[in-house]
């Protein structure tokens, strides 16, 4: 195994980022993506059913909780992307994955001012926040596929081989 492979396997700090072999980034990353999800089901929820208040004060909850969630998974992340050896194409990678994940949690940040600023009443959240948190989910998607490929294709933060193989191994009694 290469210097640098090895080097993107180890955390920068375990306390902070999860220690080998268990990343803290992957399970954090699952709180910001639940809750937009779910305010985009809020959203489309609060245009079919007969008193939407109560999705549309739902919704911005949940951005606003998704918005809290990406800032700790960023700053986790942030330390994996740290471990990864500068000018590789996996560096690359981990750059275009943490821009996108900023530029869909800005335009969250400003969907929830959007609602805030816009908030008449009980009425059902309007067409441009709702087109707005489906754009940043297609883009979340995208960042998505990218830090897949960081832990599958690049092996960031993944346990080296050997280790897995511990996982495989057969017991031979006589």
């Amino acid at each position: 195994m290469t210097h640098e492979l090895e080097q993107a396997k180890q955390p920068v700090s375990a306390v902070l980022a999860g220690p080998y072999g268990h990343p803290f980034h992957p399970i954090l990353v699952t709180v910001p993506i639940g809750a937009w999800v779910s305010s985009l089901v809020f959203d489309i929820g609060s245009r079919i059913v007969d008193d939407p208040g109560f999705l549309a004060r739902g919704s911005v909850w949940l951005i606003a909780i998704g918005v809290v969630g990406a800032l700790a998974a960023a700053l986790i992340g942030t330390l994996d992307l740290l471990a990864i050896p500068t000018g590789t194409p996996a560096f690359r990678t981990g750059l275009t994955h943490m821009s996108l994940n900023l530029v869909v949690t800005a335009a969250y940040v400003a969907g929830f001012f959007w609602r805030r600023a816009a908030s008449d009443g009980p009425g059902p959240v309007g067409i441009g926040p709702l087109v707005l948190s489906a754009a940043a989910l297609v883009v979340l998607a995208a960042s998505g596929y990218l830090g897949g490929k960081l832990a599958y294709h690049y092996g960031v933060r993944v346990a080296a081989e050997t280790t897995q193989a511990e996982g495989y191994a057969t017991r031979h009694t006589s």
